[in-house]
């Protein structure tokens, strides 16, 4: 029998553990783990640049790479994922030819040979991984690939400009673009050969980028880039002017493009491509900067995509608080400090659509300072809320915070991640694989559910205020058929449910609302024997739910806290979930599943703190209701 009693022990253990794992200042850093590419482009730029003296590091990123593998030969971009991933396996494949280390004639490139070729070759790679390729001279450029970097010069009161593609979108294609355009391919004497890996029935088929794939259809934004080549040449040159500056002002003071290690990648290259030197001071930066997000906490060393600092932080001294843990003990004192350090002070691109608000959000990792979003806003506001009440100088920063989210609101009534009303479904048009995954930042059902959550709970604002009437009418004609949520930022349908329940619920929607029940039901009816809850990553490829065939702590946790929030607590379902969690023995398989989404198809994430917060989160809100409720 489950008492309440057991719970408290179990939700003590769980705060001694955490608590023993922050740093001194007063954050909490885990791995934000993600796939192979970061680690492959590392050892790709590393040669390419032809840089001395990383024999080492290219040797610890080759042994990750090795350990990724599902079978010999063969890499995935989740661990579910059948038969493999294509364009991972090349990633991995390049690396380690480039890395040195290993020969075409090893018995695990074989086999990743006969994979590849079997598969299609280099030609049915993402459009990411044959750009890589194609600067570092293994890929031939589109022969009709151009999108006019005079596109950068549209003002932003035109209907189609530049800023209608998302931050995310934006921050890697200009460096995409340029490197692109001028058909760039670096000279490296550790160039590996793979021509090998041409499927010749398949090479004289114009890749998805080639805009000549596209002549005969019709394409409402290829049209307009063709109106646009029409236009002075001085102003081309112009464009490409803007693109650099774009990127120059957009470096953190890490040396880190935006952040990401991604996109500084691509900006190495498309500088390169500018005429920039291999060792001009910026390039040199620029590694030292990807060097900075290189860390031994990912079960062995990994170049992190970003560092989850400030998500992390946020989330766990949230979910301390929650299982009331004191205001005034150093753990809460600490992070709030922390946290409070990094809410932004500075206007960045989200400033376009959202003009004459005052910066106050917070970003994802410990560098970003520019690019804040909804969700790292939504949750750090959490994290100090209880202690603005008592203190005039935190209760500053979180006015500003509230006004910020606010504000960032779409005109549709939902929440995006990163800015707002950046939607524009003509850019979903794109040549491009992910088009309509990456090119827009629209309202989704996580965002907009966990905004709500905060502003019921946090805010105090209710039905009432006309922000929590439109964000409750955006998620009510966006649920699904079944009575789920799609979450684009985390796997997947679980996550979205969750989101929008307890957002619903928080600003005063009544667990008893049809919408609210359906949404339960299904939840009940996806729950596994065990009595937790498990979906595939290729839930976000197929959009639909896809199960596992067993359950994830975190993904339970959504579930459970669903149903809790919902008070369903006495239901066997939650019993069995409860349960689980209690029960729960975490092998590699369940712990390690990666439950958020980057790319769908492409990149995802296994958040390590995940498993710590979630668990102890639901499980606190379950002792709170259940004593509200005995």
């Amino acid at each position: 029998m489950i008492t309440n009693e057991i719970i408290s022990d179990e939700i003590s253990r769980r705060v001694d553990e955490i608590i023993k794992l922050q740093q001194e200042d007063g954050s909490w850093k885990f791995c934000f783990e993600g796939g192979l590419m970061t680690d492959a482009f590392m050892i790709m730029t590393i040669r390419s640049l032809e840089i001395e003296d990383e024999e080492i590091l290219i040797e610890k990123l080759t042994k990750r790479i090795i350990t990724l593998q599902s079978n010999i030969g063969i890499w995935k971009a989740y661990p579910d994922e059948k038969d493999g991933n294509l364009s991972t396996t090349v990633q991995a494949y390049t690396a380690l030819l480039y890395s040195g280390l290993y020969s075409r004639e090893h018995p695990i490139l074989q086999e990743a040979e006969r994979f590849i070729r079997k598969n299609g070759g280099l030609s049915n790679t993402h459009f990411m991984t044959k750009w890589i390729l194609a600067v570092n001279g293994l890929y031939r450029w589109p022969k009709l690939f151009y999108i006019p970097m005079t596109f950068l010069l549209i003002p932003p009161s035109y209907p189609l400009n530049f800023y209608q593609f998302s931050t995310y979108a934006r921050i890697h294609f200009v460096p995409m673009l340029i490197a692109a355009n001028k058909k760039y391919s670096i000279q490296s004497k550790f160039k590996p050969n793979l021509d090998h890996l041409f499927d010749r029935n398949l090479t004289d088929q114009l890749d998805q980028w080639d805009l000549s794939h596209h002549t005969r259809t019709q394409n409402p934004f290829i049209t307009e880039m063709k109106n646009l080549l029409q236009l002075p040449i001085y102003l081309h040159r112009l464009g490409y002017d803007r693109a650099e500056r774009y990127m120059l002002q957009r470096i953190e003071g890490d040396g880190t493009l935006f952040s990401y290690a991604s996109a500084t990648f691509f900006m190495i290259y498309a500088l390169l491509a500018l005429g920039y030197k291999k060792k001009a001071p910026i390039i040199k930066r620029s590694v030292d900067a990807l060097k900075q997000l290189i860390t031994s906490k990912c079960n062995g060393i990994h170049l992190e995509n970003s560092t989850s600092t400030i998500w992390d932080t946020a989330l766990i001294s949230y979910a301390l608080q929650e299982a009331n843990v004191s205001l005034y003990t150093k753990a809460i004192k600490n992070s709030t400090t922390y946290i409070l350090s990094k809410q932004h002070s500075k206007k960045g691109d989200w400033n376009i659509h959202n003009q004459n608000i005052v910066p106050g959000g917070w970003g994802f990792s410990h560098n970003n300072t520019i690019n804040p979003d909804n969700d790292d806003t939504s949750a750090a506001l959490r994290a100090i809320t209880r202690s603005a009440l008592t203190n005039n100088r935190i209760h500053f920063a979180w006015n500003k915070g509230v006004t910020f989210l606010l504000s960032m609101q779409n005109s549709n009534g939902g929440w995006a991640a990163f800015e707002k009303n950046t939607d524009f479904e003509l850019l979903t048009y794109l040549p491009l694989e992910n088009a309509k995954d990456a090119a827009i930042d629209p309202s989704t059902a996580d965002l907009t559910g966990r905004s709500l959550e905060f502003l019921g709970n946090y805010a105090g604002l209710t039905l009432n205020h006309p922000s929590i009437k439109a964000g409750v009418n955006w998620l009510l004609n966006n649920q699904e058929s079944n009575g789920s949520w799609y979450g684009r930022w985390g796997v997947c349908y679980i996550y979205g449910t969750w989101a929008a329940v307890t957002g619903l619920v928080a600003v005063g929607v009544s667990p008893t609302f049809p919408a609210i029940q359906k949404a339960l039901k299904w939840l009940e009816s996806i729950q596994l024997g065990d009595g937790g809850w498990g979906e595939s990553c290729s839930s976000s490829e197929k959009k639909q739910f896809i199960p596992l065939h067993f359950s994830t702590p975190s993904q339970t946790s959504w579930a459970l806290d669903t149903l809790i929030q919902a008070n369903d607590i006495n239901s066997e379902s939650v019993q069995k979930g409860v349960a689980f969690l209690l029960n729960e023995t975490n092998s590699k398989e369940s712990s390690s599943y990666p439950t958020g989404v980057g790319l769908p198809g492409q990149f995802y994430i296994n958040y390590h703190s995940y498993n710590y917060i979630f668990p102890l989160l639901t499980l606190s809100h379950y002792l709170k209701v259940h004593l509200q409720n005995p």
